[in-house]
């Protein structure tokens, strides 16, 4: 996985519900696991911005629901700082499902805005956003 020209804060705990900005059938997910992350012992794994994750989901289409799919974190809550010095948030947690491991993404569209690192690092998932901040 390709480094982010930022300093990402943890934001998100495993078994945290997160929405799904994509139109891929998923609502809201759980978060279960943290994909190519080193914990220490005692450390909790936890997810930031443009992680790599494993999800399980809560509410969607019937067909999709209990299923174990890959994601990326596009939106988190907690702040986190840029390179250049700046702090971003947004307003809330996100997640879109990945069909591959190649990073191409299961829907067709993205609903709201992404961090501008999940472009550096997922390109495939940065053509099908509408506004990236």
């Amino acid at each position: 996985m390709k480094a982010i020209n930022a300093k990402g804060t943890a934001g998100l705990n495993l078994g945290a519900l997160v929405e799904v900005a994509d139109n891929s059938g998923a609502k809201i997910v759980k978060l279960i696991g943290v994909k190519k992350y080193k914990a220490k012992k005692g450390k909790q794994v936890c997810a930031k911005i443009a992680d790599w994750v494993k999800v399980s989901v809560r509410k969607g289409v019937p067909d999709m629901k209990g299923k174990v799919f890959d994601g990326v974190v596009v939106r988190q809550r907690r702040p986190y700082r840029r390179k250049n010095g700046e702090r971003i948030m947004f307003e809330d947690n996100a997640i879109i499902i990945l069909k591959d491991e190649k990073g191409n993404p299961k829907g067709t569209q993205i609903k709201g805005v992404i961090a501008r690192e999940v472009m550096e690092r997922w390109p495939q998932v940065a053509k099908i956003a509408s506004v990236v901040y």
